[in-house]
Protein backbone atom coordinates (compact mmCIF):
# COMPACT_ATOMS: atom_id res chain seq x y z
CA UNK A 1 0.00 0.00 0.00
CA UNK A 2 1.15 3.51 -0.82
CA UNK A 3 0.00 6.32 1.45
CA UNK A 4 -1.08 9.82 0.57
CA UNK A 5 -2.65 12.79 2.31
CA UNK A 6 -4.57 15.74 0.90
CA UNK A 7 -5.02 19.16 2.50
CA UNK A 8 -7.68 21.56 1.27
CA UNK A 9 -7.84 25.35 1.58
CA UNK A 10 -10.55 27.71 0.44
CA UNK A 11 -14.04 27.13 -0.89
CA UNK A 12 -16.52 24.27 -0.77
CA UNK A 13 -15.76 23.64 -4.42
CA UNK A 14 -12.18 22.78 -3.49
CA UNK A 15 -13.42 20.33 -0.85
CA UNK A 16 -15.59 18.52 -3.39
CA UNK A 17 -12.68 18.29 -5.84
CA UNK A 18 -10.26 17.07 -3.15
CA UNK A 19 -12.71 14.27 -2.37
CA UNK A 20 -12.79 13.30 -6.06
CA UNK A 21 -8.98 13.20 -6.21
CA UNK A 22 -8.78 11.09 -3.04
CA UNK A 23 -11.45 8.68 -4.29
CA UNK A 24 -9.56 8.10 -7.55
CA UNK A 25 -6.31 7.37 -5.71
CA UNK A 26 -8.03 4.96 -3.30
CA UNK A 27 -9.65 3.19 -6.26
CA UNK A 28 -6.15 2.59 -7.61
CA UNK A 29 -4.72 1.05 -4.47
CA UNK A 30 -3.48 4.04 -2.50
CA UNK A 31 -4.38 4.63 1.14
CA UNK A 32 -5.26 7.98 2.65
CA UNK A 33 -3.49 8.37 5.98
CA UNK A 34 -0.44 6.85 7.65
CA UNK A 35 3.03 8.10 6.79
CA UNK A 36 2.47 9.76 3.41
CA UNK A 37 4.69 9.29 0.39
CA UNK A 38 2.79 12.04 -1.40
CA UNK A 39 1.05 15.10 0.06
CA UNK A 40 -1.38 17.07 -2.10
CA UNK A 41 -2.25 20.67 -1.25
CA UNK A 42 -5.41 21.97 -2.91
CA UNK A 43 -4.67 25.69 -2.76
CA UNK A 44 -6.67 28.91 -2.68
CA UNK A 45 -5.79 32.39 -3.94
CA UNK A 46 -8.94 34.42 -3.37
CA UNK A 47 -7.01 36.80 -1.09
CA UNK A 48 -3.38 37.44 -0.19
CA UNK A 49 -4.20 35.86 3.19
CA UNK A 50 -5.29 32.66 1.43
CA UNK A 51 -2.01 32.55 -0.48
CA UNK A 52 -0.10 33.02 2.78
CA UNK A 53 -1.98 30.09 4.34
CA UNK A 54 -0.93 27.92 1.40
CA UNK A 55 2.73 28.94 1.78
CA UNK A 56 2.70 28.36 5.53
CA UNK A 57 0.99 24.99 5.16
CA UNK A 58 3.48 23.84 2.52
CA UNK A 59 6.43 24.83 4.73
CA UNK A 60 4.99 23.05 7.76
CA UNK A 61 4.15 19.89 5.85
CA UNK A 62 7.63 19.75 4.34
CA UNK A 63 9.24 20.19 7.77
CA UNK A 64 7.03 17.51 9.31
CA UNK A 65 7.33 15.09 6.35
CA UNK A 66 10.75 15.71 4.75
CA UNK A 67 10.63 12.45 2.78
CA UNK A 68 7.18 13.08 1.29
CA UNK A 69 6.71 14.61 -2.15
CA UNK A 70 4.57 17.75 -2.18
CA UNK A 71 2.18 18.34 -5.09
CA UNK A 72 0.26 21.63 -5.21
CA UNK A 73 -2.96 22.03 -7.19
CA UNK A 74 -5.66 24.69 -7.36
CA UNK A 75 -6.04 28.42 -7.85
CA UNK A 76 -2.74 29.56 -6.29
CA UNK A 77 -0.78 27.16 -8.44
CA UNK A 78 -2.78 28.25 -11.51
CA UNK A 79 -1.81 31.87 -10.93
CA UNK A 80 1.81 31.42 -9.80
CA UNK A 81 3.11 28.04 -11.02
CA UNK A 82 6.72 29.20 -11.46
CA UNK A 83 6.88 30.44 -7.87
CA UNK A 84 5.46 27.24 -6.42
CA UNK A 85 7.80 25.01 -8.41
CA UNK A 86 10.72 26.65 -6.59
CA UNK A 87 9.35 25.83 -3.14
CA UNK A 88 11.32 23.32 -1.12
CA UNK A 89 9.75 19.87 -1.34
CA UNK A 90 7.35 20.68 -4.18
CA UNK A 91 7.85 18.27 -7.08
CA UNK A 92 4.86 19.10 -9.28
CA UNK A 93 2.25 21.82 -9.75
CA UNK A 94 -1.19 21.62 -11.37
CA UNK A 95 -3.68 24.45 -11.81
CA UNK A 96 -7.42 24.46 -11.22
CA UNK A 97 -8.63 23.41 -14.63
CA UNK A 98 -6.32 20.37 -14.84
CA UNK A 99 -6.09 19.46 -11.15
CA UNK A 100 -7.47 15.94 -11.75
CA UNK A 101 -4.27 15.26 -13.72
CA UNK A 102 -2.57 14.92 -10.34
CA UNK A 103 -4.07 11.42 -10.19
CA UNK A 104 -2.36 10.32 -13.41
CA UNK A 105 0.90 11.88 -12.22
CA UNK A 106 0.88 10.06 -8.89
CA UNK A 107 -0.11 6.77 -10.53
CA UNK A 108 2.73 7.28 -13.05
CA UNK A 109 0.52 6.80 -16.08
CA UNK A 110 -0.02 8.93 -19.21
CA UNK A 111 -1.96 12.09 -18.48
CA UNK A 112 -5.58 11.87 -19.58
CA UNK A 113 -7.06 14.70 -21.69
CA UNK A 114 -8.40 17.47 -19.46
CA UNK A 115 -12.20 17.46 -19.67
CA UNK A 116 -14.10 20.71 -20.09
CA UNK A 117 -15.89 19.94 -16.83
CA UNK A 118 -15.32 17.24 -14.23
CA UNK A 119 -17.89 16.50 -11.58
CA UNK A 120 -17.04 15.95 -7.92
CA UNK A 121 -18.63 15.69 -4.52
CA UNK A 122 -17.29 15.58 -0.98
CA UNK A 123 -17.43 12.40 1.08
CA UNK A 124 -15.70 13.37 4.35
CA UNK A 125 -18.95 14.24 6.17
CA UNK A 126 -21.51 11.49 6.72
CA UNK A 127 -24.43 13.94 7.03
CA UNK A 128 -23.88 16.34 4.11
CA UNK A 129 -22.07 16.54 0.80
CA UNK A 130 -20.85 19.42 -1.37
CA UNK A 131 -21.75 18.60 -4.98
CA UNK A 132 -19.98 20.47 -7.76
CA UNK A 133 -22.40 21.46 -10.53
CA UNK A 134 -20.57 24.40 -12.13
CA UNK A 135 -17.06 25.83 -12.57
CA UNK A 136 -15.43 28.99 -13.89
CA UNK A 137 -16.83 32.49 -14.34
CA UNK A 138 -17.36 34.98 -17.17
CA UNK A 139 -18.00 38.04 -15.01
CA UNK A 140 -14.41 39.38 -14.76
CA UNK A 141 -15.00 41.45 -11.64
CA UNK A 142 -12.16 43.94 -11.24
CA UNK A 143 -11.01 42.64 -7.82
CA UNK A 144 -11.12 38.92 -8.58
CA UNK A 145 -8.60 36.39 -9.90
CA UNK A 146 -10.89 33.35 -9.74
CA UNK A 147 -11.99 33.73 -13.36
CA UNK A 148 -8.30 33.76 -14.35
CA UNK A 149 -7.50 30.63 -12.34
CA UNK A 150 -10.72 28.73 -13.03
CA UNK A 151 -11.39 29.73 -16.63
CA UNK A 152 -14.67 30.27 -18.45
CA UNK A 153 -18.05 29.29 -17.04
CA UNK A 154 -19.05 25.69 -17.67
CA UNK A 155 -21.26 23.22 -15.90
CA UNK A 156 -22.53 19.69 -15.50
CA UNK A 157 -25.82 18.54 -17.00
CA UNK A 158 -29.07 17.87 -15.16
CA UNK A 159 -29.03 14.11 -15.76
CA UNK A 160 -25.58 13.67 -14.25
CA UNK A 161 -26.36 15.95 -11.27
CA UNK A 162 -29.44 13.84 -10.52
CA UNK A 163 -27.39 10.64 -10.78
CA UNK A 164 -24.83 12.05 -8.34
CA UNK A 165 -27.52 13.11 -5.88
CA UNK A 166 -28.94 9.59 -5.99
CA UNK A 167 -25.50 8.07 -5.27
CA UNK A 168 -24.90 10.53 -2.44
CA UNK A 169 -28.27 9.74 -0.90
CA UNK A 170 -27.70 5.98 -1.18
CA UNK A 171 -24.47 6.44 0.80
CA UNK A 172 -26.54 7.63 3.77
CA UNK A 173 -26.06 11.38 3.37
CA UNK A 174 -29.17 13.51 3.98
CA UNK A 175 -28.12 16.92 2.63
CA UNK A 176 -26.48 18.13 -0.58
CA UNK A 177 -25.02 21.60 -1.09
CA UNK A 178 -24.93 22.56 -4.78
CA UNK A 179 -21.65 24.36 -5.29
CA UNK A 180 -19.58 26.04 -7.98
CA UNK A 181 -17.80 29.30 -8.79
CA UNK A 182 -20.98 30.88 -10.19
CA UNK A 183 -23.82 28.44 -9.48
CA UNK A 184 -26.47 30.73 -10.96
CA UNK A 185 -24.74 30.36 -14.34
CA UNK A 186 -25.53 26.63 -14.45
CA UNK A 187 -26.38 25.48 -17.98
CA UNK A 188 -24.79 28.40 -19.82
CA UNK A 189 -24.68 27.66 -23.54
CA UNK A 190 -27.29 24.88 -23.30
CA UNK A 191 -31.07 24.68 -22.95
CA UNK A 192 -30.65 23.94 -19.24
CA UNK A 193 -30.49 26.42 -16.35
CA UNK A 194 -30.52 26.51 -12.56
CA UNK A 195 -34.32 26.72 -12.33
CA UNK A 196 -34.75 23.62 -14.50
CA UNK A 197 -32.17 21.79 -12.40
CA UNK A 198 -33.91 22.67 -9.13
CA UNK A 199 -37.30 21.61 -10.52
CA UNK A 200 -35.77 18.28 -11.59
CA UNK A 201 -34.25 17.77 -8.11
CA UNK A 202 -37.61 18.43 -6.47
CA UNK A 203 -39.33 16.03 -8.87
CA UNK A 204 -36.67 13.34 -8.32
CA UNK A 205 -37.20 13.55 -4.55
CA UNK A 206 -34.10 11.41 -3.89
CA UNK A 207 -32.63 13.27 -0.92
CA UNK A 208 -34.05 15.05 2.12
CA UNK A 209 -32.36 18.43 1.87
CA UNK A 210 -30.69 20.55 -0.80
CA UNK A 211 -28.96 23.89 -0.23
CA UNK A 212 -27.91 26.26 -2.99
CA UNK A 213 -24.54 27.89 -2.41
CA UNK A 214 -23.70 31.45 -3.42
CA UNK A 215 -25.83 32.80 -6.29
CA UNK A 216 -25.25 36.18 -7.93
CA UNK A 217 -28.20 38.54 -7.32
CA UNK A 218 -28.85 39.09 -11.04
CA UNK A 219 -29.05 35.30 -11.56
CA UNK A 220 -31.26 34.56 -8.55
CA UNK A 221 -34.63 34.88 -10.26
CA UNK A 222 -38.02 35.33 -8.64
CA UNK A 223 -39.03 31.95 -10.08
CA UNK A 224 -36.17 30.28 -8.19
CA UNK A 225 -37.18 32.04 -4.99
CA UNK A 226 -40.82 31.01 -5.45
CA UNK A 227 -39.77 27.39 -6.05
CA UNK A 228 -37.72 27.35 -2.83
CA UNK A 229 -40.63 28.84 -0.88
CA UNK A 230 -42.92 25.97 -1.95
CA UNK A 231 -40.45 23.09 -1.63
CA UNK A 232 -39.75 20.86 1.35
CA UNK A 233 -36.45 19.74 -0.21
CA UNK A 234 -34.91 23.12 -1.11
CA UNK A 235 -33.81 24.80 2.10
CA UNK A 236 -34.85 28.42 2.88
CA UNK A 237 -31.24 29.54 2.96
CA UNK A 238 -29.75 31.99 0.45
CA UNK A 239 -26.19 33.27 0.05
CA UNK A 240 -26.23 36.33 -2.21
CA UNK A 241 -22.98 38.28 -2.79
CA UNK A 242 -23.40 42.05 -2.42
CA UNK A 243 -19.81 43.41 -2.16
CA UNK A 244 -20.94 47.04 -1.74
CA UNK A 245 -24.09 49.02 -1.01
CA UNK A 246 -22.81 51.95 -3.07
CA UNK A 247 -23.70 51.98 -6.78
CA UNK A 248 -20.54 53.79 -7.84
CA UNK A 249 -18.38 51.15 -6.18
CA UNK A 250 -20.50 48.36 -7.70
CA UNK A 251 -19.85 49.86 -11.13
CA UNK A 252 -16.12 50.09 -10.46
CA UNK A 253 -16.22 46.43 -9.40
CA UNK A 254 -18.04 45.54 -12.66
CA UNK A 255 -20.94 44.03 -10.79
CA UNK A 256 -24.19 43.47 -12.71
CA UNK A 257 -26.82 45.00 -10.44
CA UNK A 258 -27.59 48.08 -8.35
CA UNK A 259 -27.97 48.27 -4.60
CA UNK A 260 -31.71 48.81 -5.05
CA UNK A 261 -32.05 45.71 -7.21
CA UNK A 262 -30.21 43.74 -4.54
CA UNK A 263 -32.49 45.08 -1.81
CA UNK A 264 -35.59 44.24 -3.85
CA UNK A 265 -34.40 40.64 -4.19
CA UNK A 266 -33.78 40.25 -0.45
CA UNK A 267 -37.15 41.76 0.43
CA UNK A 268 -38.91 39.47 -2.04
CA UNK A 269 -37.34 36.48 -0.27
CA UNK A 270 -38.43 37.75 3.12
CA UNK A 271 -41.95 38.45 1.85
CA UNK A 272 -42.38 34.80 0.81
CA UNK A 273 -40.23 33.29 3.59
CA UNK A 274 -40.00 35.60 6.63
CA UNK A 275 -37.74 33.15 8.49
CA UNK A 276 -35.41 32.41 5.56
CA UNK A 277 -31.70 32.87 6.19
CA UNK A 278 -30.14 35.42 3.82
CA UNK A 279 -26.37 35.83 3.95
CA UNK A 280 -24.24 38.21 1.91
CA UNK A 281 -20.60 38.95 1.06
CA UNK A 282 -19.20 42.46 1.49
CA UNK A 283 -15.78 43.89 0.59
CA UNK A 284 -14.41 46.83 2.60
CA UNK A 285 -11.82 49.28 1.33
CA UNK A 286 -12.16 48.76 -2.42
CA UNK A 287 -9.89 51.30 -4.20
CA UNK A 288 -11.41 54.76 -4.09
CA UNK A 289 -14.05 53.91 -1.48
CA UNK A 290 -14.52 57.12 0.51
CA UNK A 291 -15.70 57.41 4.09
CA UNK A 292 -19.07 58.61 2.79
CA UNK A 293 -19.40 55.63 0.43
CA UNK A 294 -18.57 53.20 3.20
CA UNK A 295 -21.20 54.84 5.40
CA UNK A 296 -23.65 54.40 2.51
CA UNK A 297 -22.88 50.69 2.48
CA UNK A 298 -23.14 50.47 6.27
CA UNK A 299 -26.55 52.15 6.34
CA UNK A 300 -27.76 50.02 3.44
CA UNK A 301 -26.84 46.82 5.29
CA UNK A 302 -28.16 48.11 8.59
CA UNK A 303 -31.61 48.62 7.08
CA UNK A 304 -31.65 45.43 4.98
CA UNK A 305 -33.26 42.28 6.50
CA UNK A 306 -30.21 40.05 6.04
CA UNK A 307 -29.21 37.38 8.55
CA UNK A 308 -25.43 37.77 8.60
CA UNK A 309 -22.45 38.82 6.47
CA UNK A 310 -19.15 37.44 5.28
CA UNK A 311 -16.90 40.51 5.46
CA UNK A 312 -13.70 40.63 3.41
CA UNK A 313 -11.01 43.28 3.63
CA UNK A 314 -10.06 44.24 0.07
CA UNK A 315 -6.86 42.49 -0.94
CA UNK A 316 -4.78 43.62 -3.92
CA UNK A 317 -4.53 40.79 -6.42
CA UNK A 318 -1.94 40.73 -9.22
CA UNK A 319 -3.37 40.63 -12.76
CA UNK A 320 -6.57 42.40 -11.74
CA UNK A 321 -7.79 45.82 -12.86
CA UNK A 322 -8.39 46.95 -9.27
CA UNK A 323 -4.75 46.31 -8.39
CA UNK A 324 -3.74 49.08 -10.81
CA UNK A 325 -6.37 51.57 -9.66
CA UNK A 326 -5.35 54.76 -7.90
CA UNK A 327 -6.64 55.81 -4.47
CA UNK A 328 -5.85 52.53 -2.73
CA UNK A 329 -7.39 52.68 0.75
CA UNK A 330 -5.00 52.65 3.72
CA UNK A 331 -4.76 49.32 5.54
CA UNK A 332 -5.79 50.71 8.92
CA UNK A 333 -8.89 52.30 7.38
CA UNK A 334 -9.82 49.05 5.65
CA UNK A 335 -9.51 47.07 8.86
CA UNK A 336 -11.50 49.61 10.87
CA UNK A 337 -14.32 49.35 8.33
CA UNK A 338 -14.14 45.56 8.44
CA UNK A 339 -14.46 45.53 12.22
CA UNK A 340 -17.52 47.76 12.09
CA UNK A 341 -19.25 45.50 9.59
CA UNK A 342 -18.34 42.40 11.60
CA UNK A 343 -20.02 43.97 14.64
CA UNK A 344 -23.08 44.73 12.53
CA UNK A 345 -23.10 41.18 11.19
CA UNK A 346 -23.06 39.79 14.71
CA UNK A 347 -26.00 41.98 15.70
CA UNK A 348 -27.88 40.89 12.57
CA UNK A 349 -27.26 37.23 13.33
CA UNK A 350 -28.44 37.52 16.91
CA UNK A 351 -31.60 39.35 15.77
CA UNK A 352 -32.27 36.59 13.24
CA UNK A 353 -31.76 33.89 15.86
CA UNK A 354 -34.05 35.66 18.34
CA UNK A 355 -36.70 35.98 15.64
CA UNK A 356 -36.76 32.18 15.47
CA UNK A 357 -36.90 31.54 19.24
CA UNK A 358 -39.80 29.29 20.19
CA UNK A 359 -40.10 27.85 16.68
CA UNK A 360 -40.00 24.12 16.02
CA UNK A 361 -37.74 23.45 13.03
CA UNK A 362 -36.16 20.38 11.39
CA UNK A 363 -32.50 19.88 12.35
CA UNK A 364 -30.01 17.57 10.67
CA UNK A 365 -28.00 16.25 13.62
CA UNK A 366 -24.23 16.02 13.09
CA UNK A 367 -21.59 13.95 14.83
CA UNK A 368 -19.75 17.01 16.19
CA UNK A 369 -19.91 17.28 19.98
CA UNK A 370 -19.29 20.57 21.85
CA UNK A 371 -19.40 20.63 25.66
CA UNK A 372 -21.11 17.23 25.57
CA UNK A 373 -23.82 18.63 23.27
CA UNK A 374 -24.64 17.44 19.77
CA UNK A 375 -24.75 20.06 17.01
CA UNK A 376 -26.84 20.46 13.92
CA UNK A 377 -28.37 22.98 11.51
CA UNK A 378 -32.00 23.88 11.03
CA UNK A 379 -33.47 24.14 7.56
CA UNK A 380 -32.84 27.90 7.70
CA UNK A 381 -29.23 27.41 8.80
CA UNK A 382 -29.38 28.12 12.51
CA UNK A 383 -26.75 26.15 14.37
CA UNK A 384 -28.28 24.46 17.41
CA UNK A 385 -27.03 22.24 20.20
CA UNK A 386 -28.97 19.50 21.96
CA UNK A 387 -28.39 16.75 24.54
CA UNK A 388 -25.84 14.17 23.43
CA UNK A 389 -27.54 11.04 22.12
CA UNK A 390 -25.51 9.04 19.61
CA UNK A 391 -28.69 7.53 18.16
CA UNK A 392 -29.68 10.97 16.84
CA UNK A 393 -26.57 11.45 14.69
CA UNK A 394 -27.38 11.70 10.98
CA UNK A 395 -31.11 11.95 11.56
CA UNK A 396 -33.49 14.86 11.02
CA UNK A 397 -35.27 15.87 14.22
CA UNK A 398 -37.94 18.44 14.95
CA UNK A 399 -36.29 20.72 17.52
CA UNK A 400 -37.72 23.67 19.42
CA UNK A 401 -35.32 26.62 19.49
CA UNK A 402 -35.37 27.58 23.15
CA UNK A 403 -32.63 30.12 23.72
CA UNK A 404 -30.09 31.98 21.63
CA UNK A 405 -26.56 32.48 22.88
CA UNK A 406 -23.95 34.97 21.78
CA UNK A 407 -21.50 33.24 19.44
CA UNK A 408 -18.57 35.28 18.17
Amino acid sequence: MKNFEIYTLGCKLNFSESAAIAAKLVENGWTQGGIPEVIIINSCAVTSSAEKKTRNLASKLHRDNPLASLVVVGCYSALKPDLLERWSGVIKVFGSQNKMSVVDYILQRPESPTPNFFDAYSTHDRTRSFLKIQDGCNNHCTYCTVWIARGKSRSDNIENVLNNIKKISESGVHEVNLTGVNVGDFGRGTNENLLKLLKAIVKQNAIDRVRISSVEPDLLTEDIIKLVSKSAILMPHFHIPLQSGCDRILQEMRRHYTAQEYADKVRFIKKLMPDACVACDVITGFPGETDEEFEETYKFLEELPISYMHVFTYSRRPRTHANMMEDQVAEDVKHERTERLLELSHAKKMAFYQQCEGQKRPVLVESEVIDDQLCGFTDNYIRVTMPNDENLVNTIQKVTIEQCRTIL
